[in-house]
């Protein structure tokens, strides 16, 4: 797959993983986000989203979500590999411009 990709293999579809992930994954706070980073038995990394009705309308909350996959896509060297990675949007994420996003979420993964 190319690295500039978002493929069905890269997305974390199960529930089971999600849970996973949230109870055992290493946990970090932004304002803005949640973000939990779980090893996985896969030689790749994957995303997980999670945006709740509180953060807004089903129009608000697609547009985080595309904001958070194109982030995830773009920078993928930053996320480590064979990874779990659920993102988890808090309040306030929905107005962030694209820019502040990034930033935000850059930090978390450059902490590491």
């Amino acid at each position: 797959m190319g690295h500039y990709t978002f493929g069905k293999e890269e997305r974390i579809r199960l529930r089971a993983d999600f849970l996973r992930t949230f109870r055992d994954g290493e946990y970090h706070r932004t304002p803005h986000f949640r973000v939990f980073i779980y090893p996985n038995a896969l030689s790749q990394r994957r995303l997980g989203i999670s945006v709740s009705k509180r953060i807004g309308g089903a129009v608000e909350r697609n547009r985080l979500k595309r904001r958070i996959r194109e982030f995830f896509r773009l920078n993928k060297e930053l996320i480590p590999g064979s990874s779990d990675v659920v993102i988890s949007a808090q309040e306030g994420a929905a107005q962030l411009d694209y820019g502040a996003l990034c930033e935000e979420l850059k930090g978390v993964f450059q902490k590491r």
